[in-house]
């Protein structure tokens, strides 16, 4: 092909639709029918990258393989597509607004008077563009975040007018992600809402060429005519998004209404082929159909909000359909765990997971979370700041190690098992600034992660300041905790594990980020057998 074709993704009527889910569920229908697709997500916020933000803010903050903090939407991009996302897939406010003032400071503006048009939106067009101008894609799928008539949102919908005018109809469309809701009392959906968005859409110059509407009931044939008519779109290009009890069941309702079609019909692109889902449908079939069930706990210190955890609760679903097992996750507040919980709390479960984060708070309930399942031989998992944990917790229970910490939590610590990274000492600026993406790590032969991945050599993606204490390793070794996974380059500690304990890993980096529906990890599918094995022996 030529050309790449461009395809922009907008909400309308209410945040948290699911254009992310929509817009990957398109994506796996192109790709199944043989088109290169990748997916770029714009975010409105002025914040540079979501690396500074609470969970409770925006949810997880994923990373890619070059070392990007982005938005959590990438996740579901690489785990529908199983291709990797980059920083070139994420852009926000803050990254256009710095790029432009920094041209200006440079003088590339010539003494002209720096304005939101054109300037800003050229830096938009730009970015839009990056990812198909390297001729490595058919299709470029741009998701743009908030709600159409929010503020922040005007120079990105004004940035795809121009590049849609710019492009022609043939390479660039848009779909509308809308709510059509139910009202209980007159019993019936409203099409209101939705012509409203649209109307709003318009006013801005741009032109919905399908709409997605997300409901709780099916559309009439009557309301689709309507919806058509009114928001001035082809009748087939109504499409209807339902609510669904996994979001892996999207792709295949999309498919049913023809989103794919309908797509290739607008982008004038050949529509030959059918989709091969057979591999996502396998795994649909494990995860719906399990011949077992396992309970979890997940001990971390944000989940009232699923989202902070959200690609270890989807690593969970992927390596639960590998072992045709249902896997159900108990979120466990850290904050509440002490000796007097924490039987009740955790006695029950087939495993345990401490998660990742950052600061003192909850800190010991994850400590006292591991050594629970240290000497129950309950089948653990730690990642990143849980890793740390299960180093803490043994040193100051097995060594005798009084008051042993993180100088993350206790700068004066007499015991600093965890301590900063050398290259993270004289760092002030928080965000962009940790180790990030992915490093190489050197697996030990014969260990329990040598047999997870059964290779010698892995690479892993990082997000963290703190790292295990080398001056510790020789008396933590000699006391039964292994460091079984090695970062070749400078000798850091990435894998712990215990001698004497049926399934106990920590790792410093964070697998969730590399399962996919593909390619479930393989240290996740390793944990849920290991805490399956442990259901059935169970008394």
């Amino acid at each position: 092909m030529a050309e790449t074709k461009y395809i922009f993704v907008t909400g309308g009527v209410s945040s948290s639709l699911g254009k992310g889910i929509i817009a990957a569920s398109l994506a796996k229908l192109l790709q199944a029918r043989g088109f290169r697709t990748t997916i770029q997500k714009l975010d409105p916020y002025i914040n540079v990258d979501p690396g500074t933000l609470n969970p409770y803010e925006h949810g997880e903050c994923y990373v890619t393989e070059d070392g990007a903090e982005t938005d959590l939407d990438l996740g579901h991009y690489e785990r529908f597509l199983n291709v990797n996302t980059s920083q070139a897939n994420n852009v926000t406010t803050g990254r256009i607004y710095q790029s432009v003032i920094e041209k200006e400071r440079r003088g590339e503006f010539l003494g002209k008077t720096v304005q939101v048009v054109p300037h800003i939106t050229n830096e938009i067009k730009e970015r839009i563009q990056i990812l198909g101008k390297k001729k490595e894609y058919d299709i470029v799928i741009t998701e743009i975040g908030g709600t159409v008539g929010d503020i922040e949102s005007l120079p990105y919908i004004e940035a795809v007018r121009q590049l849609k005018w710019e492009l022609g109809d043939e390479n660039a469309l848009v779909i509308h992600l809308t709510l059509v809701p139910f009202l209980s009392a007159a019993g019936e959906l409203k099409t209101k809402p939705t012509q409203h968005s649209v109307k709003t859409l318009m006013e801005s110059g741009l032109k919905a060429d399908i709409l997605v509407c997300r409901t709780e009931h099916e559309l009439s044939d009557d309301i689709r005519r309507k919806l058509a008519i009114f928001c001035n779109v082809r009748q087939e290009a109504v499409i209807q998004s339902i609510d669904a009890p996994t979001i892996y069941d999207v792709p295949n309702l999309m498919l049913k209404e023809g989103l794919d079609t309908v797509t290739l019909k607008k982008l004038e692109l050949p529509d030959e082929t059918t989709p091969n889902l057979e591999q996502w449908n396998k795994f649909l079939d494990r995860h719906k159909n399990p011949k077992a069930e396992i309970r979890i706990g997940l001990i971390g210190k944000y989940v009232e909000l699923q989202d902070s955890y959200k690609s270890i609760l989807e690593s969970f679903i992927h390596a639960g359909a590998e072992n045709e097992v249902k896997v159900i996750v108990e979120s466990i507040h850290s904050e509440f765990i002490n000796e007097n919980t924490i039987k009740n709390k955790i006695s029950h479960l087939d495993g345990v997971l401490v998660a990742p984060g950052f600061g003192e708070r909850g800190i010991e309930g994850k400590i006292d979370a591991v050594q629970f399942a240290r000497e129950n031989k309950l089948p653990f998992l730690g990642i990143c700041l849980g890793m740390q944990m299960a180093v803490i917790e043994f040193a100051r229970n097995v060594l005798q190690l009084k008051g042993a910490n993180s100088t993350e939590m206790d700068e004066a610590t007499k015991h600093p098992v965890i301590d900063i990274m050398e290259a993270q000492k004289n760092i002030t600026h928080m965000g962009g600034t940790m180790r990030l993406g992915a490093w190489d790590c050197h697996l030990k032969e014969g260990s329990t992660i040598y047999n997870v991945y059964g290779k010698h050599d892995i690479k892993e993606r990082h997000r963290h300041r703190y790292e295990y204490n080398n001056k510790y390793k020789e008396q933590l070794e000699k006391a039964g905790m292994l460091s079984t996974g090695i970062n070749p380059e400078t000798g850091l500690v990435e894998v712990v594990e215990l001698k004497d304990h049926p399934w106990f890993v920590g790792v410093q980096y964070h697998p969730e980020y590399k399962s996919t529906v593909a390619s479930p990890h393989p240290l996740f599918v390793a944990f849920v057998k290991a805490a399956y094995e442990h259901s059935k022996n169970k008394v």
